[in-house]
Order: structure tokens, then C-alpha cells, then sequence
């Protein structure tokens, strides 16, 4: 638990902006995956590379061309020469295999008959080993070459090649689904050009089984300049009002939103098709890499956010709340098909980074907070396919979103929280490296660190939590019914006393009934002797008599 009082001031673990923008100074975000250049400045540089390699590979190829045709034409002319010595008479063999050959004899002009001379037998020789390269080439690239063999009978001729029916993936019909809803906002020329245009490039990509991941990289990138180059310019997308959408619509060749709204589409319905070729392709070492930083990750799952300096507070259950959160959209990453998807997962995650801090800290987030969390984040998750996702995203996203932005300044500092993972040791985390190796080797665990309470999955976390509050329950309950019990017993005792201290009353003080008194009838009439005894009368008088 990391208790951070409000306004406390951390060590300087953090990584300057100006550490996260392109080392040549066009002030667009660098990558390490880009040995720190932006995806502009990158391309010019691998294509400098590769046009000097291009040139002295071509250099290579014309020397050793110009060798084999000087091999050919000395054993063409040593072949020659054996066929001239074959065609002799055993004396003259001989004699031309005696210590000087004689003079030639004067050239004459050739009778009918008479044998060719030695530079036409050459020419010949030229003439008919051309012809038999050319048929070759032709046989192999004509239309015989894909016919049935004419040497095979009819009943045994090789069926012609059946296209597999490949089903597509619940994904990648979503993403036709949206793309054709959002088709529907174009005009119709608009729609039919993009439709066409991504159809194409999606065969074209499926066809090349024999180019590298960085060949393909480049396809991608030209096709999203040359898309991005289309929707400003080509007509179809003005309409009549001068507007790419319908009436009512921004015109895309004006409006960055919409030209940056149609990019995105387009990314979305391409990678997802594509997904399969282009993640994690088999002749790359991507899969080896993913594993690397897999182990490396659970070795280090004791680091602590003291260590790094993180402003998270997981005692808060708002702040583990929203951990949760952002972890559950790390791993999310793996699971988005389309590197514009994979992007927006981890926006997400990192507004939940800027929530966590804010509530731990009680002060606002500061952009130096941001990559210890994102570190501690990635540590947490140990996302799937981490190093796969990272040149996925790297290969084959629209450059412009990794170069500026909100979104490309997250995915730059995820790129250096990745690197820091991979070359951590004792030094970074201000420890020995003595403890570094036991904690490493599990040997020992950090003061405070709750690694051995922590799952191993998501599910077992979620049920150990139910079996937490199950017990805390059970603890309540009995409780409660003990709290009860006694409530009981003093219900009984009250009870027992008021009747105990009742019978004392009566005990003391026994009741005794009295005769009840008659009260006298007011209204009762008197008798004679009664009256004898009373005054007499008043008579009325009167006063004033008129």
C-alpha cells in the first residue's frame, strides 16, 4: 500500500518530453521500435539504406553476370574445339596433336559441301543454345505448362485446383458490417472507389507469400498515403456540392476530421481482414520475443509502487476499482484485431491511470506521474502477446497517429515503460543487488508486498475475493446470533425480576378490599322531617315596582 499524503513531491523517476520526440528534431514522437526516429523520418532512412544496398546488390549481380558469360562462352568455345577434333582423321589427330599445328590454308570462298568454318559453328552453337533457353522460358510460362499432359489419359488428368472456402471470422464480418454502414454516408462513387480500392489492396496482400514483414510494412504505409493522397484529390469524392458525402456532409478533401473519420474505416476493414497475415507472422521471432517479456513480467511481480515511485494508492477501493479497470483494457489489447482498436484500448486504459492517480494523490496528474503508473500497469496485467501487439501497432497503424497526439504520446511512453521492463535491474529500483536476486529468485519478498495474496488469474482473484467476503459474512452472522442470544437472555432476566419484585409487593403489602362508599343521590326526593328542619323559602321581591 502506498499511502501518499496530498501535495507530497516524489523522487525524479520520469522521462523528459523532449526524450520522447523523434531524435532528428521534426517534433513528432520517436519510437524505440524506430531506433528513435518518428515513422517519417524512419521510412527515409530505410530507404536510403535500402537504395545503397539495392545499388551494390546490383553491382554484385552484373559482376557475376559478366563472369558466367565469360565461363559460358570459354567452355562453349572449349566444347567446340572438341567437336572440331572429333570430326579429324586419326592423322590428322595426330598430327594435330604434335608440337605445332600447320599454317591455316588460305581462305577460299566455300563450295557446296565443303564444312563451316569455325566462328559459323559458333554462331550456330549461339544461335541454337538461345533458341532452347527461349523455349524453355515459353513452355514454363505458356499456356502448355498449365494444360493437362497430353502423356497422361483423360480418365487420369489432374483436376483442376479448387479454391479453399475459407469462412470468415466473426470479427472480420463485423468489420465489413460497419464499413458498409459507413459506406452508406458516401455518395456512390465515393463508396464504390474506397470499396474497390480496399478489396484490391486486401487480395494483393494475401497473394505475396514470399515478402517480409517489413516489405509488407511498407505496402501498408504507401497504401494509406496513397488513400489519405486519393481522398483529398480524385474526384469521385466531390459531389455535386463539392462534397465527398451526402448532401448535408463536410467535404472530405477540406475537413481533417472526415479525411482522419475515412482513414480510420479504411484501417479498420483492411487490418482486421488482413489480421492473420500480417500479427505475429511466422518468420519473425515475435513469438519468442512475447515469451521473453512474459517471463520477464512474472519475475518481476513483486515490484512495488514505493519502488517506482507511483503515485497509487490500492488501499483506496475506488483507486483498486479502477486498477481493475485499467488492467481489464491491457489485456483487451490482445483481443482488438485492427491496430486503431488496439490504440483506443490503451487511451482508455491510461484515463483510468490519470483517475487512479488523481485519487491517490488527491491532486491532479502531472505527465511525470503518468510513466511510473503505466510501468507498475504493465507489471500488474502481464498483457498476452505484449511484444506482437507493440509491432503490429508499429508496422501497420496509420503513421499520423503515432506521431502526434494524445493517442501517440500514450503509445510512446507504453514503448519506454516496455524498454525500462526489459533492462531493469537493482540500480533502477534503488536496491542492493543482493536483494535484487533474492527478490528475483523468489528467495524473498519486499516489505509490504502482497505477492504471495495475489492470484495467479483474474478468475482465481474474483473468487478468492467471494471466499473474503463469504467469511466476513459467516463472521457477521454469528455475530449477530450471538448478539441476539444475549438480547434474549436479557429479555428473559427483565422479565424474571419485574414478576420476582411484584410478588415482594404482594408479599409486603397484601391487598385488602374495602367496603366502597355509597355516594349520596343529589337527585333523591326529602322527606318531611327533612324539611321541618330546612329554612323556609325565598319569595321573590320586586325592587322597583311601576
Amino acid at each position: 500500500m502506498n499511502n501518499l499524503p496530498s501535495g507530497k513531491k516524489k523522487k525524479g523517476f520520469h522521462v523528459d518530453e523532449a526524450e520522447l520526440m523523434c531524435k532528428n528534431g521534426c517534433d513528432f514522437y520517436g519510437n524505440a521500435a524506430w531506433q528513435g526516429y518518428c515513422s517519417k523520418c524512419w521510412r527515409e532512412v530505410c530507404h536510403k539504406v535500402k537504395a545503397r544496398h539495392q545499388m551494390v546488390q546490383l553491382e554484385e549481380e552484373e559482376e557475376k553476370a559478366r563472369q558466367a558469360q565469360i565461363d559460358s562462352d570459354a567452355q562453349l568455345a572449349r566444347r567446340m574445339i572438341e567437336d572440331e577434333m572429333a570430326q579429324l582423321n586419326p592423322s590428322q589427330q595426330s598430327q594435330a596433336q604434335g608440337q605445332t599445328p600447320p599454317p591455316p590454308p588460305p581462305q577460299r570462298p566455300q563450295a557446296q559441301g565443303d564444312s563451316p568454318l569455325l566462328f559459323d559453328k559458333f554462331g550456330k552453337k549461339k544461335e541454337q543454345q538461345s533458341s532452347t533457353r527461349s523455349k524453355t522460358v515459353k513452355t514454363f510460362f505458356g499456356k502448355s505448362s498449365r494444360s493437362p499432359s497430353k502423356d497422361v489419359p483423360s480418365g487420369q488428368q489432374a483436376q483442376p485446383h479448387q479454391s479453399v472456402d475459407k469462412r470468415i471470422s466473426t470479427e472480420s464480418q463485423k468489420a465489413m458490417g460497419d464499413f458498409h454502414e459507413f459506406l452508406k454516408v458516401l455518395n456512390r462513387p465515393a463508396a464504390q472507389d474506397l470499396n474497390k480500392q480496399c478489396k484490391a489492396f486486401v487480395e494483393r496482400i494475401k497473394g505475396l507469400n514470399h515478402i517480409t514483414v517489413d516489405e509488407q510494412s511498407e505496402m501498408v504505409q504507401d497504401f494509406y498515403q496513397a488513400m489519405s493522397d486519393r481522398i483529398k484529390t480524385h474526384p469521385a469524392f466531390k459531389g455535386r456540392r463539392g462534397s465527398g458525402v451526402r448532401r448535408g456532409g463536410a467535404n472530405p478533401g477540406t475537413s481533417p476530421e472526415v479525411c482522419e473519420n475515412m482513414m480510420d474505416n479504411i484501417e479498420k476493414i483492411v487490418m482486421t481482414r488482413l489480421y492473420q497475415t500480417l500479427f505475429c507472422p511466422a518468420f519473425t521471432d515475435d513469438e519468442q520475443k512475447d515469451l521473453a517479456i512474459q517471463n520477464r513480467i512474472r519475475r518481476l511481480r513483486w515490484v512495488t509502487t514505493d519502488m517506482l515511485d507511483a503515485a497509487i494508492d490500492d488501499g483506496k477501493p475506488q483507486v483498486r476499482e479502477l486498477v481493475d479497470r485499467a488492467i481489464s483494457e491491457l489485456i483487451e489489447i490482445n483481443a482488438k484485431r485492427a491496430p486503431v482498436d488496439k490504440l483506443q484500448c490503451f487511451a482508455r486504459c491510461s484515463n483510468h491511470i490519470f483517475n487512479i492517480i488523481k485519487l491517490s494523490q488527491e491532486a491532479p496528474a502531472s505527465a511525470d506521474d503518468y510513466l511510473p503508473a503505466v510501468i507498475y500497469m504493465v507489471l500488474k496485467a502481464n498483457p498476452p502477446q505484449l511484444h506482437s501487439n507493440i509491432q503490429y501497432i508499429t508496422r501497420f497503424s496509420n503513421p499520423p497517429r503515432l506521431m502526434t497526439g494524445e493517442v501517440g504520446y500514450y503509445f510512446t511512453n507504453l514503448c519506454c515503460a516496455i524498454s525500462f521492463i526489459e533492462n531493469l535491474d537493482a540500480q533502477s529500483l534503488s536496491l542492493s543487488q543482493e536483494q535484487y536476486d533474492d527478490y528475483m529468485s523468489g528467495k524473498a519478498l519486499p516489505p509490504g508486498s502482497t505477492l504471495h495474496n495475489e492470484p495467479i488469474c483474474e478468475g482465481l482473484r474474483m473468487m478468492y475475493a467471494n471466499l473474503s467476503a463469504l467469511e466476513e459474512l459467516r463472521i457477521r452472522q454469528d455475530r449477530l446470533m450471538q448478539n441476539a442470544k444475549e438480547f434474549q437472555q436479557e429479555i428473559t432476566d427483565w422479565r424474571d425480576g419485574v414478576v420476582n419484585q411484584v410478588q415482594d409487593v404482594l408479599k409486603n403489602k397484601p391487598l385488602v378490599i374495602k367496603r366502597a362508599k355509597i355516594p349520596a343521590g343529589l337527585d333523591e326526593d326529602i322527606g318531611d322531617e327533612s324539611q321541618e328542619q330546612l329554612p323556609p323559602p325565598l319569595i321573590p321581591e320586586v325592587v322597583n315596582p311601576k
